[in-house]
């Protein structure tokens, strides 16, 4: 008898259950799975998220030239490819060539080196928020919808004075205040050597040189986690009273195991959903502070700092701005893709029609 004649027999209390009628018993997690592979947008957003992080990974070894590596000799040199695909005055003025694949910048940099070590940038930046949203949010979330009351009104203002002050403008304020106050050389001892030194770890670790990738992290986590937040609470402000959370109270369990134990795993699916699709959120965030000046500092190849240094010669040597604003567009369409088919598969009400 195998494990599923097992548990029907269980659940029937042993009485035979006709032929054509019997109940399967699935995993809601393969289920899940199961649906999300059969969507071919999120397969694809999926595949190429796995691509863009082994890029990242490997980008020593992928990468034909170092990020800060350049050569004076070529500087705006546009693809001798390029030239066929988009004709035009390019051949007047600009240098032609085929040493890089995607052409050179104003200092006579790979574009394409810069492209695959940018991943080092963007994807751990998208990564970390969504790990703080998750962390944070869901347990002040909880915290604030299981208990309710004073503690649920006051949690929950603060959330609101947040949101009240705008997001970006409040990052942009954190990263001027991060880079004025804890960059360069400081004394040891002091709160800003400490941060330096964390620094100098976190982009050692990403394989970065002087990236300060630390202030980035801090600037987007410290905004990350009030929607996560909002969204835990009123999944559990809708599940507390219900019969079988009543039943844990009954037999004597703790709030901490009816949180972990009986609440999560039931709001879990929607979170993971909410986190991925904000994760191309934080990556636009992360460019949009490099192409202002406030993100990773140079040389560390970031998509944004690309895309700013290159909208300036756009017209003569559109290279520059192509090719990193469209590794930022495919990017940003796989985590869609991938959210987009999470959501559809983490839905019970979708079983059957994917």
């Amino acid at each position: 008898m195998t494990t599923q004649e097992r548990a029907v027999q269980r659940l029937t209390n042993g009485t035979p259950v006709p032929k054509g009628q019997e109940r399967k018993v699935t995993n809601l997690w393969l289920d899940a799975l199961q649906r999300l592979l059969r969507n071919k947008a999120a397969v694809l957003g999926g595949i190429i998220v796995i691509l863009l992080i082994l890029m990242a990974i490997f980008a020593d070894q992928i990468a034909p030239y170092h990020y800060a590596e350049g050569d004076s000799n070529e500087n705006y040199m546009v693809p001798l490819w390029l030239t066929k695909v988009m004709p035009g005055h390019m051949e007047k003025y600009a240098k032609i060539g085929d040493k890089f694949i995607l052409g050179a910048d104003y200092l006579g940099r790979d574009i394409l080196s810069r492209i695959i070590y940018g991943a080092r940038v963007s994807l751990p930046v998208g990564f970390a928020g969504a790990l703080t949203a998750l962390v944070i949010g869901l347990v002040y979330g909880s915290i604030s919808g299981y208990y309710g009351g004073k503690v649920d009104n006051i949690m929950m203002r603060i959330v609101d004075i947040m949101y009240a002050f705008p997001t970006m403008l409040l990052i942009i304020l954190l990263m001027a205040f991060f880079k004025t106050s804890f960059g360069g050389a400081n004394e040891p001892g002091t709160a800003a050597y400490t941060f330096n030194q964390i620094n100098k770890i976190v982009d050692r670790f990403l394989g970065l040189e002087g990236g300060g990738m630390l202030f980035i992290f801090m600037g987007i986590g410290i905004t990350a986690w009030m929607g996560i937040a909002r969204l835990a609470r009123g999944q559990i402000l809708s599940l507390k009273e219900k019969e079988f959370i009543e039943a844990a109270r009954m037999i004597g369990a703790s709030d901490l195991r009816i949180i972990v134990r009986h609440i999560l795993p039931n709001i879990i699916g929607p979170i993971l959903v909410t986190v991925t699709l904000n994760i191309p959120g934080y990556i636009s965030t992360e460019v949009f502070l490099s192409f202002i000046g406030l993100g990773v500092d140079p040389p560390t190849p970031s998509w944004g700092s690309m895309i700013s240094e290159g909208s300036r010669a756009i017209r003569s040597y559109p290279n520059q701005v192509l090719f990193p604003a469209l590794a930022l567009a495919i990017t940003m369409f796989a985590f869609n893709f991938l959210g987009d088919g999470l959501r559809d598969a983490l839905d019970p009400r979708m079983r059957g029609t994917s």
